[in-house]
């Protein structure tokens, strides 16, 4: 018996170290991530990957998937994984055959419908999309409706689904969510609602004080508000719409199985703990929110379907662009 256990432990070690062995190589990074928070998820990955060398390209992700798509169209796509702002992006990609599943990725901690349920790409954070207001605005915002209200006529800005992915998804769901649908963009632009731009640019016209309220990704004013700047940000009574920052495999990576380790890292407790350092809303229900968020309970998400906005895209851009005269 003692020879057994000896022999399978033995098994055991050399299972691990060819796992280990596996593990090495390099990888490509494409991601819309920041700079810094890009090289901190590469740098905790490889502290418990030290074989495995990672660079990274960053840039918004319509210029990315650009690159991308022109790559693919060389027959030389340079990137083995794909860290990207929407879900949406990745449908596309998934329908056209670019991904590479990864069935074994451990997703049992996480609620139904978070992630591609044929495992194609995996939500790492919620970055939702509520309201941030001036502290010299003459209200609180609490929900979406409170947007129509005539004190804001001319007040209000926000990123356009021209220009923005988040934005895109915003509308989708908000339009899907809301009574009236687009009626509710209809009455925005009555309004006098101001849409360009991207969440950048919402944030420095709110916090500079030339427009008084806007519609803002959740982390930009609250981490500008713990450096001073005179913005609040509001989670609406209503619900609010969530892009979850896929990560995903692409085809044609040249290691798969670093590629994997580098999707479960992200996946698992200790990946999602640093998104929460980072400022951001974990996916992962159990880690706790990062400061200046509120409880998870008080954070209402609003249903989102990215197939069907995949389907629905062009229609979602043109009727907006009708809207608001783009």
């Amino acid at each position: 018996m003692l020879i057994r256990t000896f022999f399978l432990g033995l098994l055991a070690l050399a299972a691990n170290g060819a796992s280990a062995a596996a593990q090495s190589g390099k990888l490509v990074l494409y991601t819309s991530q920041p700079s810094q928070d890009a090289q901190q998820t590469i740098d905790a990955f490889r502290a418990k990957h030290p074989d495995v060398e990672i660079s990274f390209v960053r840039d918004g992700t319509p210029r990315l998937m650009a690159k991308l798509r022109a790559e693919f169209q060389a027959g030389a796509p340079q990137a083995d994984l794909l860290l990207i702002a929407d879900s949406v992006t990745m449908e596309s990609l998934k329908a056209e055959g670019r991904l590479l599943a990864h069935p074994s990725a451990d997703t049992s901690a996480y609620p139904a419908g978070i992630h591609d349920p044929a495992k194609f790409w995996f939500a790492t954070k919620l970055i939702t999309t509520g309201i941030v207001y001036n502290t010299k605005a003459p209200f609180r915002p609490e929900g979406w409706q409170d947007l129509l209200r005539p004190e804001l006529r001319g007040q209000l800005v926000m990123p356009s689904p021209l220009n923005s992915g988040a934005a895109l998804i915003h509308a989708a769901t908000l339009t899907g969510s809301l009574p009236g649908g687009w009626d509710f963009y209809k009455q925005l632009k009555a309004n006098n609602t101001l849409a360009g731009g991207a969440n950048g640019d919402v944030l420095r016209q709110v916090a500079g004080g030339e427009k008084l309220v806007g519609m803002i990704v959740d982390f930009m004013p609250i981490r500008e508000k713990a450096k001073g700047a005179p913005v609040e940000f509001v989670f609406p009574k209503e619900g609010v719409s969530a892009v979850s920052e896929p990560v995903a495999i692409l085809a044609n990576t040249k290691n798969e199985k670093a590629a994997k380790a580098f999707v479960d890292f992200l996946l698992s407790r200790e990946g999602q703990m640093l998104a929460a350092r980072q400022g951001y809303l974990a996916a992962h229900p159990d880690v706790p929110v990062p400061a200046g968020f509120p409880d998870r309970k008080g954070i209402r998400l609003m249903a989102f379907d990215p197939a069907r906005t995949l389907a629905d895209e062009t229609r979602i851009r043109k009727t907006f662009a009708d809207i608001f005269g783009q």
